[in-house]
């Protein structure tokens, strides 16, 4: 997992470096690591370096001086650089070796007669120090664009950005990777980020959250693998409860179920509309119907004691096209007063009340959901302002309803009321179709319902369970996304080309 931090943290964290070292030398390194990515962008755009022509964006600051230093080592390498100056002011030290390396300026209003002729385009214009309301010019998608620490415009601590944006195709960011580089729209135009370390390990403070990859499930499900796995029953493999479908979404149901039994449950016991229950018959035969009668003994018996059998789920998924009726009402009033863990989805967010509550929860929004969830619990925000800054509104809703959210999106976010939260970032946008989040709902439901939390004696037990609920949430994003990615290589993905993918994704993450 990579460790993230906001880009306060990040920059309080150098002064102890700047008191003792100096900003210069700092700066000088920040710079060499950008020519060194400049140099590679070239190499990779036109096979060549020498008579290449560099282009920079310079600002005010440190940013605008890494990238004058840049420019200058790129200018000793026989590249034909100019720095475009965003305003008066600038770093004397920075504009003094570039000039001795025989780069030279311009100001802004020669920047497109420059661009018609530039192989790269590096954005040192603010980084981390943008203030709102400043104008940053308009580049061309055509042209590459290596950004210096953050792309001008987005913001460094919530990943909130301007319409006027610098895309860019890569970032390098310096010192630590920033929460703006991973969530919001920073994270759709940040392109390749590399991070420079700056040594600043001792003075940084906790992350603010962690990006997690491929290679980290085995560590989020925190599984045994030893020799007695092999021997595991269907009934120790999991069994999830369903409660999903209605007349007018029977295919929510179905997708639910069929990503269950795809990721590897055990056995699936559903409640569903009879018309979804003729569904389920031909399209997932493994599927056990549950009646009413029967969820009220079985819950009654779960309260009782915590044997395993048939009798028992060890988890819930609820909401997959859940409309509003009473019959709903009540059998969702059953689940959530249960002791099982619970993934909710969809239409049962929508019936969801905030506040503390003995179960443990994932609740899976998209933005839109989101916001609905903060109103109902008095909060008021609008929907640019989750999108400016969707981590701080996430943990929001995990506090006002006692419980995890995995907040739906290219970069999905998953945290718990205490503020630990886990990134996981989508491979292809094709996983925005419908039905795709039906899919990650069983496969939710899957790791919950073979997952072992154990019984809670103290507040520190109740704060590792729920980041094991956080833990488990990030790793489902993980199998969903690789599906995703998966099925993108045949063109564009639906919700059917996730079903089909999803074994495969399962077995390549190790699960």
């Amino acid at each position: 997992m990579i460790p993230v931090y906001t880009g306060s943290h990040v920059r309080d964290a150098e002064i102890p470096l700047i008191r003792n070292a100096g900003d210069l030398r700092l700066m000088r390194r920040a710079a060499a690591a950008l020519a060194h990515h400049a140099v590679l962008m070239l190499k990779e755009r036109s096979g060549r370096i020498y008579g290449s022509r560099v282009v920079a964006l310079v600002g005010p600051g440190n940013n605008g001086g890494d990238g004058l230093f840049a420019l200058a080592a790129l200018a000793k390498r026989g590249v034909a650089t100019t720095a475009v100056l965003l305003g008066p002011h600038v770093r004397q030290e920075g504009l003094a070796e570039l000039q001795r390396a025989g780069g030279r300026t311009a100001p802004v209003t020669a920047l497109e007669e420059l661009l018609a002729e530039c192989d790269l385009l590096i954005d040192a214009g603010y980084g981390t120090g943008v203030r709102p309301g400043v104008e940053l010019p308009y580049i061309s998608r055509d042209i590459p664009v290596l950004a210096c620490d953050m792309p001008s415009g987005v913001n460094s601590d919530t990943g909130g950005a301007p319409a006027n944006v610098i895309p860019a195709d890569k970032t390098v960011t310096f010192g630590a990777l920033k929460t703006g580089l991973v969530v919001g729209s920073g994270h759709l135009v940040s392109g390749h980020i590399h991070v420079v370390d700056l040594g600043l390990g001792e003075t940084l403070p906790e992350p603010e959250a962690w990006v997690v990859q491929g290679d980290d499930l085995e560590l989020l499900l925190d599984r045994d693998q030893s020799w007695s796995a092999a021997g595991r029953h269907k009934y120790q493999r999991g069994v999830l409860g369903l409660l999903a479908g209605s007349t007018r979404y029977p295919g929510a149901a179905v997708l639910s179920a069929r990503a269950a039994v795809a990721a590897g449950l055990g056995l699936l016991r559903t409640i569903v509309p009879e018309n979804v229950a003729a569904a389920l018959t031909t399209q997932v035969p493994e599927a056990v119907g549950l009646g009413s009668a029967e969820l009220t003994s079985l819950l009654a018996r779960n309260r009782r004691n915590e044997r395993e059998g048939a009798t028992r789920i060890g988890a819930w998924a609820i909401g997959p096209g859940l409309e509003d009726s009473p019959e709903t009402r009540k059998h969702l009033e059953q689940v959530l007063g249960a002791d099982n863990p619970c993934v909710i989805d969809a239409g049962a967010l929508a019936m969801l009340s905030p506040g503390s509550h003995h179960q443990l929860r994932i609740l899976t929004p998209h933005a839109g959901e989101l916001n609905t969830l903060l109103a109902k619990a008095g909060i008021r925000v609008s929907s640019r302002e989750i999108a400016a800054d969707p981590l701080r509104w996430a943990r929001w809703a995990a506090v006002a309803y006692d419980c995890v959210v995995l907040l739906k999106g290219s970069a999905t976010i998953c945290t718990a009321p205490d503020g630990y939260a886990l990134i996981v970032h989508a491979a292809t946008p094709d996983l925005a179709t419908a039905g795709s989040g039906d899919v990650l709902t069983g496969i939710l439901g899957t790791l919950l319902a073979s997952a072992h939390f154990g019984t809670t004696s103290g507040n520190d037990d109740v704060v590792a369970q729920t980041h094991k609920l956080t833990d488990l949430a990030a790793a489902g994003a993980l199998i969903h996304a690789h599906a995703g990615a998966l099925a993108a290589h045949d063109g564009t993905v639906s919700a059917v080309d996730l079903l089909v993918e999803l074994p495969r994704a399962a077995r390549d993450l190790g699960l």
